[in-house]
């Protein structure tokens, strides 16, 4: 099941011709990922609590539109891949009115607790990655 996080354009993210700057469609991702955890009951600060972290260990876009200020965009998210260390999300950007992709596109992760150290989330913290394997399940249906 995908997640869709919307999303309005501020005029400060944009650059000299009037574009939102391509490094913000990072910080989107990031913010459309922080709802999507949330709205599955794993927000970052529970994560936190539980010595968790998920430093991103790559991303991977491709631009296929622009988008300017006051335009609204939809985020649509899903796992792609999961397996106890490692999370694979993928995205789609769409511009609402227009319905143009805007980008596509993926982040890399693995779980660690707060000194960096890889840990599986199967054993770790199995109420967490029950969760994310319902949703691989539920993808592949």
């Amino acid at each position: 099941m995908k997640y869709i996080f919307e999303r309005k354009i501020n005029y400060y993210e944009t650059d000299k011709m009037g574009v939102v700057h391509h490094s913000n469609y990072i910080r989107y991702l990031e913010e459309a990922r922080t709802a999507w955890l949330e709205s599955l009951e794993m927000p970052f600060q529970e994560m936190e609590k539980k010595n968790i972290t998920i430093p991103v260990l790559g991303v991977n876009v491709t631009y296929k539109h622009h988008v300017t200020f006051a335009d609204t965009i939809l985020i649509k998210l899903n796992i792609k891949a999961y397996s106890g260390v490692r999370l694979i999300v993928e995205y789609e950007v769409i511009n609402k009115a227009t319905k143009e992709i805007v980008l596509v596109g993926e982040t890399k992760h693995c779980f660690t607790n707060q000194e960096l150290k890889p840990i599986n989330l199967k054993k770790y913290a199995p109420e967490f990655s029950q969760k994310f394997e319902k949703l691989v399940e539920n993808k592949n249906k």
